[in-house]
Formats: structure tokens, C-alpha cells, sequence
């Protein structure tokens, strides 16, 4: 019998405009551990607690579009839901009143992602586990 999984946050992403800035900013006020990932992308790692405590992990990245004007009031983290089946959810996402921003692609060795906006225009990432994913 195969057990129902409820997505959930699995990951969240900060997207900078200055990596370097970003990741001393978030070392020295909250003491995370942010890494160069080995993978195929330019992206770092975020841990956010020690190993027995329970975390959501983070990625930073270099920022892909403008930066958030000063009369923008919430600019937010990319928040990422863990789904069985991209497809099947980018079509519930679609079927709903959402959008598809950035269509699915591969982290190789990771799984398959993409991004989204809500009926309300929040972005939102959701990402399918697949150690095969090229």
C-alpha cells in the first residue's frame, strides 16, 4: 500500500545581488553555515541548525531579475514545497488560478524544479526528489 505524502517547505532560497555581502550578513546574525555547493549550478548552501535539530535548509543564490525597490513593503524568500509529481502539480497549480514562472527543470542528482506564482503573485518554488534528474 503506498502512503499518501502531504507536501510540505522543504527549502527556501534568498536571491542576492551580492552573494558575498548576503552570505556574511546571515552567518554573523544568525550563526548559518553557508557553503559553495559542488553541483552543476552556482549556488550556495544554507544550514540553519545543527544536525539533531529540525531545519529546513536554504540555497543562496545571485539574484536573476531586478532588485526590490525601497517603496516595495514585503520582498520575501522563495519558499520550495516538496511534491510527488511535478507535472501533476504544475497542472493543479495552473488548474487553480496560478502561474508557472520558470517551467521545470533538473538539478542533476537532486530532482526537478520549477517556480510559480499564487492567485496572489507570490512566487513559490516546488521540487519532485529524483537522484536521476540530468
Amino acid at each position: 500500500m503506498e502512503v499518501a505524502i502531504t507536501p510540505r517547505i522543504i527549502h527556501f532560497e534568498i536571491h542576492a545581488g551580492n552573494i558575498a555581502r548576503a552570505k556574511k550578513f546571515y552567518e554573523a546574525v544568525f550563526g548559518w553555515k553557508i557553503e559553495r555547493w559542488e553541483g552543476s549550478i552556482d549556488y550556495w548552501t544554507i544550514t540553519t541548525g545543527k544536525q539533531d535539530e529540525l531545519e529546513i535548509g536554504g540555497g543562496l543564490m545571485k539574484r536573476q531579475g531586478g532588485e526590490p525597490g525601497a517603496d516595495t513593503p514585503i520582498s520575501t524568500y522563495i519558499c520550495t514545497i516538496d511534491v510527488p509529481n511535478i507535472d501533476e502539480y504544475l497542472n493543479k497549480i495552473q488548474e487553480h488560478g496560478g502561474k508557472v514562472t520558470m517551467e521545470k527543470s533538473p538539478i542533476r542528482g537532486v530532482g526537478w524544479y520549477a517556480y510559480c506564482l499564487d492567485t496572489e503573485k507570490n512566487i513559490f518554488g516546488i521540487m519532485q526528489p529524483d537522484r536521476n534528474a540530468r
